[in-house]
């Protein structure tokens, strides 16, 4: 099954509690508090997400944490990539492939085409965009998605 770890969904879901409340300096037990999850993970969780230039630090009496740029400015694939590294589909589908078939495999070009999509789709949701829920058929969401990945 293709799924994002527990960590990358709760790092989305903490960016979405900071970004609701945009320019706003929240502590590690806050953003736990707010996000219904455990100090320690949201703690664990900031660090790559700073790491990666998407939230910010600040020390002292009022710190805390921030994002680093405007929720319409980050995309979930910073979010994943900040998480999990390079996404990848398949072995096959990284530039630097360590696959020992990767020269004469029939599949692995589609594989690529296929990495690149959901990279695409994943480029043309911002976090912003994260803060709104669906309908609870979530036609508008697939159709603005569909119609990114096409133009692509």
């Amino acid at each position: 099954m293709l799924r994002v770890t527990k960590l990358t969904d709760y790092a989305t879901v903490v960016l979405t509690v900071l970004a609701a409340r945009a320019g706003a300096v929240l502590s590690a037990s806050d953003l736990a508090e707010q996000a219904g999850l455990e100090t320690t993970t949201v703690s664990k969780l900031l660090k790559p997400l700073a790491q990666a230039g998407l939230v910010e630090g600040l020390r002292g009496v009022h710190g805390g944490y921030r994002l680093a740029r405007p929720a319409e400015q980050i995309t979930l694939i910073e979010i994943v990539e900040a998480m999990e590294g390079p996404l990848a589909i398949t072995e096959c589908s990284q530039d630097h492939s360590q696959c020992g078939i990767a020269q004469q495999c029939g599949v692995r070009s589609n594989w690529r085409l296929i990495n690149d999509v959901v990279a695409d789709a994943l480029r043309g949701v911002t976090l912003a965009q994260m803060l709104h829920p669906l309908s609870t058929t979530g036609d508008g969401r697939r159709r603005l998605i569909a119609a990114h990945v096409a133009a692509s």
